[in-house]
């Protein structure tokens, strides 16, 4: 049930079913659909990678120059997509560093690595360090840190809460979770193209000035987040101070190309300000 202006009411143009959450500072400002319901997050589990990567580096387990993934790559590369694995595979396109090229390898292999220095299950560590901290009661973890959870949108909407207002990590850490990482590189934005530049986080996607993109026009370039193709996405858009969390029953596809900028875009001129 809608608790605030409306605005989710785009959600119907999807011409599926779909729901989302709006959060602001205090909480939930707005909900739509059923935001309940067991959805996988696919590409989405990359950011709850990064945290997790974070907060290792936080305890001094990591270093995010530590030697990782190819020969001459790092911990900082993988979790950048800058390490130059393919998509899938341990195979390389090109040296570290030259080009962002997305790779769930990659997510998976510095994922591998921080288990490697925590000496634990790396899902036991997102569930310990992040899952049970922030209340998200309902998280799977089955296997693949670069897509393998899956989550109500009730549990996505704490993860996205966390963004807006961290509490896990302190303000350093934070800032280097969210702080683009090797700012020149120019890459494919799956689903939008070549983006020059395109920038990335930690495990996080940075609005940047992407076009065409998921987020709206008028979320600010410092806007984090991540979509995944069987169509739940969030993002946190700090300028604003707003977050939104939305899934879908229908893989990525042009429907959510054309209707989830213009959902963005309703919900920060219902919301911000």
């Amino acid at each position: 049930m809608s608790t605030g202006a409306g605005a989710l009411g785009v959600l119907d143009d999807f011409g599926f079913e779909a729901a989302a959450i709006v959060l602001g500072p205090e909480g939930v400002r707005e909900r739509r659909g059923d935001v309940e319901r067991i959805r996988p997050w696919r590409s989405v589990t990359k950011t709850l990678t990064g945290v997790g990567a974070a907060l290792a580096l936080q305890e001094g387990r990591v270093d995010l120059d530590d030697p990782a993934g190819p020969p001459g790559a790092t911990l900082r590369h993988l979790l950048a997509h800058a390490s130059g694995y393919f998509y899938e595979s341990e195979n390389t396109l090109q040296a570290p560093g030259l080009r962002r090229h997305y790779s769930n390898h990659g997510i998976d292999e510095a994922a591998r690595h921080v288990e490697r220095a925590v000496g634990r299950d790396f899902g036991d560590w997102v569930q310990e360090r992040i899952a049970d901290p922030l209340g998200m009661t309902g998280l799977y973890w089955e296997g693949s840190a670069s897509v393998g959870a899956s989550g109500a949108l009730t549990d996505l909407a704490l993860f996205a809460a966390e963004l807006l207002r961290p509490t896990l990590l302190d303000e350093a850490h934070f800032a280097e979770l969210t702080r683009i990482q090797f700012p020149e590189l120019v890459g494919i934005m799956p689903g939008f193209g070549k983006q020059e530049p395109n920038p990335f986080a930690l495990g996080l996607e940075v609005r940047g000035e992407k076009s065409p993109h998921w987020t709206g026009a008028h979320n600010s370039p410092r806007t984090i987040g991540h979509f995944g193709m069987r169509g739940t996405a969030f993002w946190v858009d700090p300028d604003a101070d707003l977050a939104l969390v939305v899934g879908t029953s229908h893989d990525f596809c042009d429907a959510h190309r054309e209707v989830m900028p213009r959902l963005a875009d309703e919900v920060l001129a219902a919301h911000a300000g």
